[in-house]
């Protein structure tokens, strides 16, 4: 495109016929580039107009059922001993709240029990002595159902339960028959899973559409024909510093357990954005992004030929197949969305401003007060 001449001829550099500078345009502004409408024709080069109003779009995202972890408790032992027999064989195993789980050997309960059993016999002579060991023995969880039962039965239990304080599924079983426990000695793990959380992977452009109370409706491939609807609880605040996404939390009912931890799910949300985001969006498409700047190309009519313009525009928050222009866009303006690279190369090699090529901004900054002295 440097190579002009008063008369027709060759290209001095690659020996190719020159083209008539009039058929060439005669644009003297180097960020508009224009074209025949045959080139448009031939390029399949399309335009949007830009149209103001809030945007709806759905976001798409993959996560996992995951047992909520304000639902799971520890059942420990609250006496040292040996364990005689397990009531509960395996994990994943049902669990309701009381069940008896576990026979402990004590020594230390056996020997309370024996306090117990002399303190009945002086009651009426020493009721606070009675007192006492009911009390030392209800520090230990033992029910009053079971400190009666000794107290009528006038016998030492040599072995005491264990029940369970919460219901739920066990997820965990540490200690097998025989082991010796101390007091606070986890046996079990107990996870309650209804509700159960759903967790899903969102990225770091996605945060931008996810807000807490947002809508989530989510699918399970095993569960064919069923829909969940949910709402956002909680965003992570941490990044994962290997996959790049953050953990998007909602908390599901899940009354009959048909929803069980790992599970995969799909999940859409409904992204809005209102007039705080300008109100206009454009096609993804018809977006350039160098790293540096974003660029569209916005028809224009130079005279009897038509013309596209180099626009420099700042993007807001992406919405589904559509962007949010915080800056650079006007309503009614006809951009670029199919063809956008043939336009760019186009302008390239007639010697405009392209992608890759920007004017240089050697304007400075200056206080107003200067600008009115230089005036």
């Amino acid at each position: 495109p440097q190579i002009r001449q008063k008369e027709p001829g060759k290209c001095p550099l690659c020996g190719m016929d020159l083209i008539p500078a009039s058929k060439a345009g005669n644009s003297t502004n180097p960020m508009v580039h224009e074209m025949t409408p045959e080139a448009i024709a031939m390029a399949n080069i399309q335009t949007t107009k830009v149209k103001a109003g809030g945007t709806t779009n759905e976001l798409h995202l993959t996560g996992k059922i995951q047992v909520n972890e304000h639902m799971i408790s520890s059942i420990t032992s609250k006496f040292s001993g040996r364990v005689e027999n397990l009531h509960i064989h395996f994990e994943g195993q049902q669990v309701q709240k009381g069940q008896r789980i576990a026979s402990i050997y004590s020594p230390e309960l056996i020997n309370t029990q024996r306090e117990l059993l002399e303190a009945v016999k002086m009651k009426n002579v020493a009721p606070e002595i009675y007192e006492a060991s009911k009390q030392k023995l209800r520090y230990w969880k033992i029910t009053e159902k079971q400190i009666d039962h000794i107290e009528t039965s006038g016998n030492v239990v040599s072995t005491m339960d264990v029940f369970a304080e919460s219901s739920g599924v066990i997820t965990r079983r540490q200690v097998s028959t025989g082991d010796y426990v101390s007091t606070g000695s986890i046996l079990f793990e107990v996870a309650n899973l209804n509700p159960v959380w759903v967790i899903l992977d969102a990225y770091e452009s996605d945060l931008s559409s996810i807000r807490i109370g947002t809508l989530v409706t989510f699918t399970v491939p095993s569960l064919p024909g069923r829909e969940f609807t949910t709402k956002v609880s909680i965003i992570h605040p941490l990044i994962d510093p290997v996959s790049r996404v953050v953990a998007v939390h909602a908390e599901v009912p899940n009354p009959e357990n048909t929803l069980k931890p790992e599970m995969l799910v799909n999940a859409r949300i409904n992204t809005a954005h209102d007039s705080n985001d300008k109100g206009i969006a454009i096609p993804a498409s018809a977006v350039l992004w160098t790293g540096k700047r974003s660029l569209v190309y916005v028809k224009k009519m130079n005279g009897p030929m038509p013309a596209f313009e180099r626009r420099e525009i700042t993007l807001g928050p992406k919405s589904g197949d559509l962007y949010i222009i915080e800056k650079g866009l006007n309503e009614g303006e006809e951009v670029v969305t199919n063809g956008v690279f043939t336009v760019d190369a186009s302008a390239q090699l007639s010697g405009n401003y392209s992608m890759m090529s920007t004017p240089e901004n050697k304007s400075i900054e200056v206080p107003d007060a200067f600008r009115e002295q230089l005036t």
